[in-house]
């Protein structure tokens, strides 16, 4: 049985999985609005990734016989500068989502709840090629350049990158 400090924590994970989702999907739109349809299908995909993150932080809560709780999600931002904007605001989220799953294993290790640290394992290795994800696609926009050519090839290349997970 998790404590409820546990509980808690994890709860707010979820739900922060949740908002990722969200997130990804309003960038998704965003994206298909400004003809960056690459960027769109690689955000509508990460947002999908994102929903089963938050499911696994569901179905591990339930299945330790906890009631996972789904609370209220602020609307994510709608509006973005240009598709760096885009692309460094989800790099940010996902190194403070990385933040929150290394508190988390921080937790569970004080707490010696070793069952739920070994379960953020797979968290922590997909924070770690979340993060590279991003900035690898950051580094590619600035090399690339912001014009015309450069804001198409690293749309093209968005839009053929495939989910690195599998759930």
């Amino acid at each position: 049985m998790l404590k409820q400090d546990m509980i808690r924590s994890l709860t707010r994970q979820m739900n922060d999985e949740f908002y990722s989702s969200n997130l990804y999907l309003q960038m998704s739109a965003w994206c298909r609005d400004k003809a960056y349809d690459g960027a769109a299908v690689f955000f509508r995909a990460h947002a999908s990734e994102e929903m089963q993150h938050m499911m696994r932080l569901f179905d591990y809560l339930d299945g330790t016989g906890s009631m996972p709780v789904i609370g209220a999600v602020d609307a994510p931002p709608s509006e973005f500068d240009s598709l760096r904007d885009v692309l460094e605001k989800a790099c940010r989220h996902e190194q403070s989502i990385t933040d929150s799953i290394n508190a988390l294993a921080d937790q569970a290790v004080s707490a010696k709840d070793y069952p739920t640290f070994n379960f953020l394992q797979w968290f922590l290795n997909e924070q770690h090629e979340e993060e590279k994800l991003f900035k690898t696609l950051v580094d590619r926009l600035l090399i690339a350049g912001e014009s015309g050519e450069g804001l198409f090839l690293v749309d093209k290349e968005m839009g053929g990158r495939r989910s690195h997970t599998a759930g």
